[in-house]
């Protein structure tokens, strides 16, 4: 049964009272075309232009700046079922390059590595007008499965890692895999960005605006911040969604408070940043997150990106909820988070039934004590 079709009885309809997508009581009228995620913006970009101008050869500009990996193919069909009801599950993460461009960004050493700073996965519901998000903390012990990377060198399986030590072992392929060894739950597709496109883009966008109630002051991430209301840069908005120190408990888990407010408020933003109107921006958009992003090969090509965007337009901040995987600290370690696995369990059978997650899935979990830090302006 989809979430489209039963009342809502979990977290998907809090957000604005509705009962469920189809419902007239209490859901405000959409003001213009919401652009939903971000990529949707990013490829509806390019391909106006392309419409708009009919030079050829943006398009293959853009087509040669999108890198894929083949998911399928280093996967095998060991994997969970394809849900058949219209939604889709995306794993999206963000790379923590520590080289090149992203080197000054991430600090750290330049020891070659990425590292998967920042992971969510977006389950969008049938008829495609609502979505739930779900990020898993990167400091998350969990069981990996045997990956073999891209080099094809086989890792063997581990027990008790961090999570974020998954896509470091084996790239993309070892990501999906592990989230799918978790969860049961087939993903779909895969998006990754990497800090320097996103450093950029935001930049392009003319920053994001929001609140924050505490002041922010975090050397690790290089931001500062007092409380009030600011149109982050680029580099701000890279500090904010890295940041842990500055804020709450200091754990993983306040950072991803600060990424799933920031999300919502760069979605608002995009509403009315006036792309349409603005062939240069929208060209300088589209080349530039072309390059920020990698793909799963069903997604390569711009005419793919665009479709799958195309299918995400009517998505807006209000229409999404986000969430965090159920984990409690782990007694032996503060640095580190075990799976409340009870509580998991009803986050994937949401996911795999297309149902709203419950609200008992993270009742009484960790939670970083960030929440409300940063708000939309």
């Amino acid at each position: 049964m989809s979430a489209e079709s039963t009342p809502e009885p979990g977290i998907p309809g809090d957000d604005n009272g509705t009962t469920g997508p189809d419902s007239g009581r209490g859901r405000p009228k959409p003001r213009a075309r919401r652009r939903g995620l971000m990529i949707a913006a990013w490829t509806a970009a390019g391909v106006v232009v392309l419409g708009g101008t009919g030079l050829g050869y943006v398009y293959f500009k853009l087509n040669g700046n999108l890198k894929s990996v083949d998911i399928d193919q280093a996967l095998g069909t060991d994997r969970p079922t394809k849900a058949d009801n219209g939604s889709e599950n995306i794993l999206v993460l963000g790379s923590d390059t520590r080289s090149g461009s992203n080197k000054k960004l991430g600090g750290g050493a330049d020891d070659g590595s990425a590292r998967s700073d920042t992971a969510m996965i977006i389950h969008v519901y049938q008829g495609h007008r609502k979505a739930s998000v779900v990020s898993i903390p990167r400091d998350t012990l969990i069981d990996r499965p045997a990956c073999t990377d891209p080099k094809g060198v086989t890792h063997d399986a581990a027990r008790d890692v961090m999570f974020n030590s998954a896509y470091s072992t084996g790239g993309a392929a070892c990501a999906v895999k592990t989230v799918e060894s978790m969860s049961g739950v087939r993903m779909d597709h895969y998006l990754e960005v990497d800090f320097a496109g996103f450093q950029k883009l935001i930049d392009q966008l003319g920053g994001v605006r929001i609140t924050t109630t505490k002041d922010i002051d975090d050397p690790d991430s290089h931001l500062r911040l007092k409380a009030g209301a600011h149109t982050l840069d680029g580099e701000q908005a890279l500090g904010l969604v890295r940041t842990r120190h500055g804020v709450g408990d200091g754990s993983d888990l306040g950072r991803i408070q600060l990424q799933q407010a920031f999300v919502k408020a760069l979605l608002d933003q995009v509403e009315h940043v006036g792309l349409l109107g603005n062939p240069k921006k929208l060209l300088d958009l589209a080349d530039t997150a072309t390059k920020a992003v990698t793909t799963d090969s069903a997604l390569g090509s711009v005419n793919s990106l665009m479709s799958f965007a195309d299918g995400l337009k009517g998505i807006g901040a209000s229409d999404m909820t986000m969430v965090t995987m159920p984990v409690r600290y782990d007694p032996a370690d503060p640095n580190r988070v075990l799976v409340e696995q009870s509580k998991a369990r009803l986050v994937w059978n949401a996911l795999k039934t297309d149902t709203a997650i419950p609200k008992a899935a993270t009742t009484g979990t960790a939670t970083g004590e960030a929440a409300g830090v940063v708000t939309a302006s």
